[in-house]
């Protein structure tokens, strides 16, 4: 679910258009506005996209990279320009809106540091028609804070006085630079592939990537196949879960402690201050002796790159707004990756994945129930649209509140382990405005209305509420339901959908204080699993009574340390499902050598 779209957490964002030109000195009169020039050089020629301003008190790092959905985010406001040419200004002014002080006049005075950015979009010409502006993955999975490319201002600190700042004025003076390569070893190697049927929707190249680790063997028995694992994901330079070298042996030692207390869950900003990071180290060392030890299976293990306009991952699923990514990825690319690394096929190839990876796992073994034979769903992104993070799709009539006659009450979109209001529905959806309207965020909602709704009038995703307001869209709600209500589908398509999954491992997990309150929407789809026949469901559900995100069903530790291990945990689980049901003389022993 909610992944970083800053540098080191969520980010999401509003804003309104505005652009003059303005140049000297902030004088000490007149209302506070920014103006931002493009300097020569930085860019070959003028260029559209979102320019944002970035207001921090941290001292470390830059402001773009603390934007986040926690009470410690940076200030952002943001606005669309078109053709900045080199040696130009824009000004962000007036009634801009911004994230989570929504106006300029609001903000409180005393220094911080300034930083612009320009989130470059590019003109897409889809074969449907559109023309779209929107800014291209680099290879950093829709990033706006990391994007190579973008160009940047060195963060200056300021003195803000909201009703006596007058213009702060800063430059974009260098472009985020090129990232790393990512090399091939002995295990990992990666595998970039141009989609026919994606450079067809998009009226240009695209190309999907995989990380695939082969299993240990696998290059002294060139005529050996194996089974194929597909862990579904967030975008990943790397192999998550991984690393072929010892932990670093001047990280800070761990303090349990302190994990279990400020982040259960792993994934707290409070972690690092803990020893988190050589707990993710050793737990990548860990499964690298595994990998290699004698007991453990021989499979392909295969995470997908598959960032894309909108966000840092497709969901899998074919699109009216992001084009046909299941088909390209389920029907062409892991054929090509099993012809390339000698998979066994659909019968021995299985899938696991949490948060958005566990909504993309049920989703493969539903939606291409031949394709697939087993599927062991984490924390899944909403499965269920009647609990839609916290609202009801079909009944609610506004995301931000519910109602009664004489009050209204904010909804929460998130909370931390104890209980308490993390973020609300409303401050995370303002944030992905500030940062791109028309879905151009590369936030958690706007790639749920990307995948989810049908395109809008005007090209760009229809929305499922308004933005503002939180008004829900009834029209774009019921083409969201036919088409990836999980549960919905479940239930209309039991009669053909039921024989295929018979005795295929179908198992769901979710913390019951999941962060992102995703446990409603796994109750739901229990429901209505429970009320099928003909043939009964064998799906498997687990309740963490205490556990946050992103449960993965593991009751011995704390989740904190769980959630670094589900290739050793879940492969084996896999593979036992498909020595049960493997086809009449199917190898089922060769690739365990």
């Amino acid at each position: 679910m909610f992944r970083a779209i800053s540098t080191t957490s969520l980010a999401l964002v509003l804003g309104c258009t505005s652009g003059s030109p303005g140049t000297g000195a902030p004088p000490k009169t007149g209302p506070l506005r920014f103006e931002v020039r493009l300097a020569p050089g930085v860019v070959d020629g003028p260029v559209t996209g979102r320019l944002m301003v970035v207001l921090d008190s941290q001292q470390k790092g830059e402001p773009r990279e603390h934007v986040t959905d926690l009470d410690r985010t940076a200030q952002i406001f943001g606005i669309d320009v078109r053709d900045l040419a080199p040696g130009a200004s824009a000004t962000i002014e007036g009634d801009v809106l911004g994230y989570p002080v929504t106006s300029l006049g609001a903000l409180p005075a005393g220094s911080v540091r300034a930083q612009a950015v320009l989130h470059r979009y590019e003109t897409f010409r889809r074969s449907d028609g559109r023309v779209l502006e929107l800014p291209p993955d680099r290879g950093e999975g829709q990033q706006w804070a990391l994007a190579p490319g973008n160009p940047v201002s060195t963060p200056v600190r300021v003195e803000l006085d909201p009703h006596a700042s007058g213009t702060v004025s800063l430059t974009l003076d260098h472009v985020l630079p090129p990232l790393p390569p990512t090399p091939d070893t002995k295990y990992v190697k990666h595998v970039r592939y141009r989609s026919e049927r994606l450079s067809r929707f998009w009226g240009r190249d695209v190309f999907l990537g995989a990380i695939v680790l082969v299993p240990e063997g696998w290059d002294t028995h060139p005529d050996q196949r194996y089974p194929l694992v597909l862990a579904h994901g967030h975008f990943s330079r790397e192999l998550s879960g991984w690393r072929e070298t010892p932990p670093d042996p001047a990280l800070p030692p761990v303090d349990a402690a302190g994990i279990a207390r400020d982040c259960p869950d792993g994934h707290d900003a409070l972690c690092e201050k803990h020893g988190y990071e050589r707990v993710v180290q050793e737990a990548g060392w860990r499964f690298h002796q595994v990998w290699t030890s004698a007991s453990f299976p021989r499979v392909l293990l295969v995470q997908l790159q598959h960032a894309n306009p909108f966000f840092d991952d497709s969901y899998a699923v074919n699109s009216e707004n992001l084009g046909p990514y299941g088909d390209a990825l389920y029907l062409d690319f892991l054929p090509e990756l099993e012809r390339q690394f000698r998979g066994l096929g659909p019968w021995a190839r299985g899938t696991y994945g949490g948060s958005t990876g566990g909504w993309e796992a049920l989703a493969a073994q539903l939606l291409y129930p031949d394709l697939f034979d087993g599927a062991i769903v984490a924390c899944p992104d909403t499965i269920d649209f009647r609990r839609y993070v916290t609202v009801d799709l079909y009944e609610d009539h506004n995301a931000y509140v519910s109602s009664g006659t004489f009050r209204q009450t904010p909804r929460p979109g998130s909370r931390f382990a104890l209980g308490d209001t993390r973020s609300t529905i409303e401050q995370e959806n303002l944030h992905e405005l500030v940062v791109g309207t028309h879905s151009r965020s590369g936030g958690q909602y706007d790639i749920w209305e990307a995948v989810f709704a049908p395109v809008g009038p005007d090209g760009y995703p229809r929305r499922v509420w308004d933005k503002r307001t939180g008004h829900i869209d009834a029209e774009t709600v019921r083409f969201m339901k036919d088409h990836y209500d999980l549960g919905h589908i479940l239930t209309r398509d039991w009669a053909t959908l039921g024989p295929k999954l018979r005795g295929k491992l179908v198992e769901i997990d979710v913390g019951r204080a999941d962060t992102f309150f995703l446990d409603g929407a796994v109750r739901r789809f229990e429901e209505r699993a429970r009320a099928l026949r003909n043939p009964i469901p064998q799906f498997a559900f687990a309740y963490g009574d205490t556990d946050g995100h992103c449960w993965s069903g593991d009751r011995e530790h704390l989740n904190a340390y769980s959630r670094l291990t589900y290739h050793e945990r879940l492969i084996p689980k896999l593979v036992e499902g498909w020595r049960r049901n493997a086809p009449r003389g199917a190898d089922v022993t060769g690739w365990r050598h």
